[in-house]
C-alpha cells in the first residue's frame, strides 16, 4: 500500500497583493463617501454664513477704501478708484476721537451696571418664596418689551414739562428745579467742597441700557445659581462664614466663568449699540457714539465711503477690546474658577 503525500500549495504573494490592495479601494471608496456626505452637510449652512456673513464684510471693506457716494453706489464698480482718504476724513472729523471716548464710557457703564444689577437680583430671587415666580416672569419685561415703547415711556417719565420723575423731584426730594435728562449735556455737583461736572444725558442713556438688560444677565447668573451644590454653603454655615463671606468664598469663584462670558457678550452687544441712543437722544447732548455716527454719515452725508470707513474703525477697535480681554482676563478667570 503506498500513500501519497500531496504537498499543501504553495503561499504565492501573487493572490495577497490584490486582496490587501482592493482592501485599501474599499477604505479609500468608504472616506471619500463619508467625505461628500459631510460636504453636503456643512454646504447650506456654509452658502448661509458666505451670503449672509462674509459678503457683506466683504463689501463693507471694500467700500471703506473707495469714494462711494450713495447715488453712485449702482455706477461704481466692486474693484477701482482706490484710496485711504475716508480713513482721513475719519479721523480728521470734529467729534470723531470724543465720540470714541463716549462710547467707550458708554460700553463700560452700561456692560458692568447690568450685569451688577443682574447679579444682585438673581441673589434675591434665589430662595423659594410666595410670588417668586410671577417676580421672576416681571423681571423678564424690560427685555422683552419693544424698544420703542419702553423709550416713549423713559422719555415721557424724565420729561422737564409733565414727568414724573422731575415731579417727585421737585416736591418732594426739594430739586432746585427739574432735569432736562434727556438733553442736558451737564450739569456741576459739589463733592466735598469741589464741584465737578456730571454728564447727565449719558448717565440717563446708561441707566436705561442698565434697566433694559439686567434681564439677560438675570437669566444666566439666576440658572447658575441653581446649581451650586447645597452642601457647600451648607458647610460654610457651620463653619461659622458670614453671608458676605460665603459670597466671597463659595458662590462668587461658581459664578465667575458665568460673569465672564457675559463681560464678553455684553461688551459686543453694547459696542455696537445704535437703537437705545439714538431713540433717547438722537445722539446729542453728549451721547454721540460711534454707531450714530456711522449712520449720520450714511443718512445725513450721503457718504457710503465715509460710513463704511468708520464702521471698519469701530470693528477693530472691538477686535483689540476683546483681544485685551481674552489675553490678560479669560485664562485668569477660568483658573481662579478651577
Amino acid at each position: 500500500m503506498t500513500t501519497r503525500l500531496t504537498e499543501p500549495p504553495a503561499r504565492s504573494d501573487s493572490g495577497s497583493a490584490p486582496k490587501g490592495g482592493e482592501q485599501r479601494r474599499k477604505r479609500g471608496t468608504a472616506a471619500a463617501q463619508e467625505n461628500r456626505a459631510g460636504l453636503a452637510f456643512v454646504s447650506p449652512t456654509l452658502i448661509v454664513v458666505l451670503v449672509v456673513v462674509v459678503l457683506p464684510i466683504a463689501w463693507t471693506v471694500l467700500l471703506a477704501f473707495q469714494r462711494a457716494r450713495l447715488v453712485d453706489i449702482q455706477t461704481q464698480g466692486l474693484l477701482g478708484n482706490w484710496t485711504l482718504r475716508n480713513f482721513e476724513q475719519v479721523f480728521a472729523s470734529p467729534g470723531f476721537w470724543s465720540s470714541l471716548w463716549t462710547t467707550l464710557l458708554y460700553t463700560a457703564g452700561s456692560t458692568f451696571g447690568s450685569i451688577a444689577l443682574g447679579l444682585v437680583a438673581a441673589l434675591a430671587l434665589r430662595r423659594p418664596f410666595r410670588g417668586r415666580a410671577a417676580l421672576r416672569g416681571s423681571m423678564l419685561l424690560p427685555y422683552v418689551a419693544p424698544v420703542v415703547a419702553v423709550t416713549f415711556v423713559w422719555e415721557v417719565m424724565l420729561s422737564p414739562q409733565y414727568g414724573i420723575v422731575n415731579e417727585w423731584g421737585t416736591g418732594v426730594l426739594g430739586w432746585d428745579g427739574p432735569v432736562a435728562f434727556l438733553s442736558q449735556r451737564n450739569t456741576d455737583v459739589t463733592v466735598l467742597g469741589v464741584e465737578l461736572p456730571v454728564p447727565v444725558a449719558l448717565l440717563t442713556v446708561i441707566a436705561f441700557e442698565i434697566w433694559r438688560y439686567f434681564p439677560f444677565a438675570f437669566l444666566f447668573l439666576l440658572a447658575r445659581l441653581q446649581a451650586v451644590p447645597s452642601g457647600l454653603e451648607e458647610a460654610a454655615r457651620i463653619d461659622g462664614a458670614s453671608p458676605l463671606q460665603n459670597f466671597r468664598h463659595i458662590l462668587l469663584p461658581q459664578l465667575m466663568p458665568v460673569i465672564s462670558l457675559l463681560a464678553v457678550l455684553r461688551l459686543i452687544m453694547t459696542f455696537n449699540k445704535f437703537d437705545d441712543v439714538y431713540l433717547l437722544t438722537g445722539g446729542g447732548a453728549g451721547t454721540d457714539v460711534v454707531a450714530v455716527r456711522v449712520y449720520e454719515f450714511l443718512t445725513a452725508r450721503f457718504d457710503v465711503g465715509a460710513a463704511a470707513a468708520q464702521a471698519l474703525v469701530l470693528a477693530a477697535v472691538l477686535a483689540v477690546l476683546l483681544g485685551v480681554y481674552f489675553t490678560f482676563f479669560a485664562r485668569k478667570t477660568q483658573e481662579e474658577a478651577q
